[in-house]
């Protein structure tokens, strides 16, 4: 009876979300605009997070300069969550006709090899929308997640996310899954720009004037797999139009010197952060500990 009830609650759930994701995109984009502005001068959404992650990576910005670009952050949030409600309807053409890909060729060198490829990257951008990426090769592509505390939303996104073929594979289980996996080359999707809750001091470094620390478990994986590490270097364009270039990081990483592949992510990140600081999520709190 539970598994019924929860089953009945998704069902409902999923109807909404949908039959939002059918209103015009020019009219879910007004919404984001209203919205964008609620949040920054009227419910100010972790606005002081915001702020104070944004003064201390940024010193050489003025208050005035530090405004502009937390407005400019919120507009790109709210637009992040309309281009996810809509992701829940649109047609793969049309996903696909929003994201413009540099550098594949580079991941199917490494395929070729018979090697696997790890994709790190941020959430710059709008991350949820690369779901399409899998639709447009004939390439196994995972993306490692860590499922969300309420069961209703976790099986949203979980439907989202697979929705044009993108797989995906718990966090706990990708160490188990890449090594299985050895006869089958594919391509792993690692979101690693967040806290993490262990700090292993080798692993913290200095990105955007602050001391980091950062996962050790990417580094540690593909050393230990022989997995080529490569970074998805998102731009937006305009709103709904993005561009991504695969930037190589280690093709052989069991050549490489301890922490070095992790350096090497945090430089690129941090690039991808300073070409505009707006698109980045700030309002998580990243330098916590």
């Amino acid at each position: 009876m539970k598994k019924q009830f929860g089953n009945f609650l998704f069902s409902g759930l999923y109807l909404g979300v949908y039959l939002v994701s059918l209103i015009p995109m020019q009219i879910l984009y007004m919404v984001s605009s209203f919205s964008s502005f609620l949040l920054f001068y009227v419910i100010p959404y972790r606005k002081n997070t915001v702020r104070l992650n944004m003064t201390r990576s940024f010193p050489e910005k003025s208050a005035t300069e530090i405004d502009q670009v937390t407005r400019d952050f919120y507009r790109c949030f709210t637009d992040n969550v309309v281009e996810i409600l809509k992701s829940f309807s649109i047609s793969s053409k049309q996903q696909m006709a929003k994201v413009t890909v540099i550098g594949m060729e580079r991941i199917e060198e490494q395929l070729q090899q018979n090697k696997h490829v790890i994709i790190c990257m941020g959430h710059c951008g709008n991350w949820e929308i690369l779901n399409i990426l899998s639709h447009r090769i004939a390439i196994h592509m995972y993306a490692v997640y860590k499922p969300l505390r309420n069961n209703l939303m976790d099986r949203l996104f979980l439907s989202l996310r697979t929705r044009f073929g993108m797989r995906l594979v718990p966090a706990k289980s990708i160490v188990r899954h890449l090594l299985c996996n050895k006869a089958n080359p594919s391509v792993y999707f690692f979101i690693a720009d967040q806290c993490p809750k262990i700090v292993e001091e080798k692993y913290r470094l200095v990105m955007l004037n602050q001391h980091t620390s950062m996962f050790s478990g990417v580094e540690k994986l593909a050393r230990s797999t022989g997995a080529a590490v490569m970074y998805m270097h998102i731009t937006r364009d305009k709103r709904g139009k993005y561009t991504i270039q695969y930037k190589p990081i280690c093709m052989d990483p069991q050549k490489t010197e301890e922490t070095e592949i992790i350096k090497q992510y945090a430089f690129l990140l941090e690039q991808n952060i300073q070409e505009k600081p707006c698109d980045w999520l700030w309002t998580h709190k990243r330098w916590k500990r």
